[in-house]
């Protein structure tokens, strides 16, 4: 099993509501969860914003937190409900309703990688999947909650920047149409999740530092911007995916030459957005 289920980078002293925080960077692959799948130690990893912590950990500099999974998505996805079980995948669950999700095999307990492959042979037992969200999916939720309650209780907002990444294809449509191939794609649930002046104060962070930003299409935020943004009650969630050709090799999955830089560029990200969230956001309800 994964050694641990998240781990935190504190800051010094906290100034900032800003939480961040990388649900799919965990890379602690057991060997006896390796041996059990039919893929290789490479391409177990296709799934996985390998090297996104790395990225952000600059954060508590900032004022702000960084809350990081341990296990990988392969092994359970912290996107994902809990309650999203593969009837295909897992043994005794029964099918309800039409989850795109789940039916392309991407549940909390993932049936596949990227591109459609399989993990496994056949079917785990219900008490894996029980186990695997007991022992890491639990734990990584609680511990973002109780980050986010004390940003609200030190600031009187919270302010959570899901932090993922994405395939270089994935933006080869957009790019198709003419339109410049975004480097970022921030995700806030149509407004949901999030409130504009928010998503205002991270887009323009991202664009000054030259980079490229469109929203919500083709990735809006999954389960933990639904489950997080309450921008009633002043909890936002806003979800970042980065192009991965960016700062790594997606073959080989290894930091490429532009890494070092990309880190950099980041880095005022991070300081704009942490700054951003030391005073109170001004909502339109007030």
């Amino acid at each position: 099993m994964p050694k641990v289920a998240y781990d935190v980078l504190h800051p010094e002293k906290r100034t900032s509501c800003v939480v961040f925080a990388s649900p799919h960077s965990g890379r602690d692959y057991p060997w006896t969860f390796v041996r059990k799948t039919l893929l290789d130690e490479k391409t177990i990893r296709s799934s996985e914003d390998a090297f996104v912590d790395q990225l952000f950990d600059s954060a508590p500099a900032f004022g702000a937190p960084l809350l990081t999974a341990g296990a990988p998505r392969a092994f359970v996805d912290l996107n994902r409900s809990a309650d999203e079980l593969d009837p295909a995948l897992i043994e005794g669950v029964r099918r309800q309703g039409h989850n795109p999700r789940v039916a392309s095999g991407l549940g909390v307990i993932p049936r596949v990688v990227a591109n459609g492959r399989s993990i496994y042979r056949g079917k785990l037992p219900m008490t894996e999947a029980e186990r695997r969200i007991s022992l890491y999916w639990r734990p990584y939720h609680q511990m973002l909650q109780k980050l986010l309650d004390g940003a609200y209780q030190q600031h009187g907002q919270a302010v959570l920047i899901d932090c993922h990444s994405m395939p270089h294809e994935a933006m080869d449509g957009i790019a198709r149409s003419g339109v410049k191939r975004p480097d970022i794609v921030l995700g806030d649930r149509f407004g949901a999740a999030a409130s504009g002046e928010v998503v205002d104060v991270v887009e323009a962070a991202f664009a000054a530092a030259g980079f490229t930003v469109a929203r919500n299409a083709p990735f809006a935020g999954a389960y933990i911007t639904q489950a997080y943004g309450r921008p009633s009650r002043h909890q936002h969630a806003v979800q970042v995916e980065i192009d991965r050709a960016l700062y790594m090799d997606e073959r080989l999955i290894r930091p490429n030459s532009a890494f070092d830089e990309m880190r950099q560029r980041l880095q005022t990200v991070i300081a704009e957005v942490a700054n951003f969230g030391q005073t109170r956001i001004p909502l339109a309800a007030e």
